[in-house]
């Protein structure tokens, strides 16, 4: 249904025929390591996020899995080589 209380006119899963269904009877505001991320929307009250209806709580284990703000640390791999099967290619040859 559409949010008619923080959200409006977005499509939430939480909103009902009596109401959001969320704790608090509204989604919570973002914190400060939501700043900067592409699925923060202005709202009634404040920044909310537009797929969590608190931000807070995804943060609690470390990043947010849809923060856009943070990236990836990449790790170059390294590729292992077995010695027994290198010196089979090289005796190939």
């Amino acid at each position: 249904m559409i949010c008619q209380t923080v959200k409006i006119g977005i499509d939430c899963g939480f909103m009902t025929k009596k109401g959001c269904g969320f704790k608090g009877a509204a989604c919570h505001p973002i914190i400060d390591q939501c700043i900067g991320c592409a699925k923060v929307m202005d709202g009634a009250a404040g920044k909310y996020c537009k797929i969590y209806p608190e931000p807070a709580a995804k943060w609690l284990s470390g990043k947010c899995a849809m923060a856009t703000n943070i990236k990836a640390d990449v790790k170059e791999a390294v590729q292992k080589v077995n010695p027994l099967k290198a010196s089979k290619r090289a005796n190939k040859k």
